[in-house]
């Protein structure tokens, strides 16, 4: 009886990639275009936006939320609305290319200044009410004693905001004018922020989608546990 002859090297490789391989592959792209393109996922490490958004919040993107573009490039192949006051925005900031996530606060045109911590656009100052206190609960609690919380609202629209009477951002900042096609945004944490009055304004072209909700959370100072309060959470 003839024994039968094992394959070699290459067909067992061929194999491999037929059958594993190169659906892996098609697979991995698709979802690396979705994430580029139309939806992912940004982990925050920074403290810039609480109490909104804590240190180790995974936040969800929508990247079709302005426009839809080239996947892994930043050229538009369609865009719609534009970022709206209030929207929590995922950015690359404009002097070092660092992922950012921060608040938009003026749009293309508006003026834009602060007094004594308070926030005016066009003149306007915004309006400072009592802050929801499940935003609080669902906080860590040691960002409570020493600072003060409030709700901001411009344009009837409310966030919350956080602010320590110590920190080197409060107080003052003149008046500038947003240009065409640029967007000033700040953290919530307005006292600990690297944001558009540390590297001005940032063109739309830098903005990479929209944040509605936190979809998991880890206490990164406590053994990585679940926040489990925070989990699928929309985000005001």
């Amino acid at each position: 009886m003839p024994t039968k002859k094992r394959p070699d090297w290459k067909t067992l490789v061929r194999r491999f990639w037929l059958a594993w391989g190169r659906p892996f592959l098609v697979v991995a792209v698709v979802l690396c275009t979705l994430r580029s393109a139309v939806a992912d996922w940004n982990d925050v490490p920074t403290g810039s936006m609480k109490p909104t958004i804590m240190e180790g919040d995974r936040i969800f993107v929508n990247k079709t939320a302005y426009g839809l573009r080239v996947p892994f490039t930043r050229w538009w192949m369609a865009e719609w609305n534009g970022p709206q006051r209030g929207d929590i925005v995922v950015l690359t900031s404009p002097d070092d290319g660092t992922r950012l996530v921060k608040r938009v606060v003026g749009l293309p045109g508006d003026r834009l200044e602060i007094r004594a911590n308070r926030l005016l656009i066009n003149d306007l100052p915004a309006d400072y009410e009592k802050i929801d206190p499940e935003v609080l609960r669902r906080a860590d609690a040691d960002i409570l004693p020493g600072n003060l919380f409030a709700a901001e609202r411009i344009d009837g629209q409310a966030h919350p905001v956080m602010v320590d009477p110590r920190g080197a951002l409060n107080g003052f900042f003149p008046q500038v004018t947003v240009p065409p096609g640029h967007y000033f945004v700040m953290g919530d944490n307005r006292s600990n922020s690297r944001d558009s009055r540390v590297f001005g304004f940032v063109p739309r072209s830098h903005i990479l989608g929209k944040s509605t909700a936190v979809v998991v959370s880890f206490d990164l100072d406590n053994y990585y546990l679940p926040r489990w309060n925070r989990f699928f959470r929309r985000l005001p």
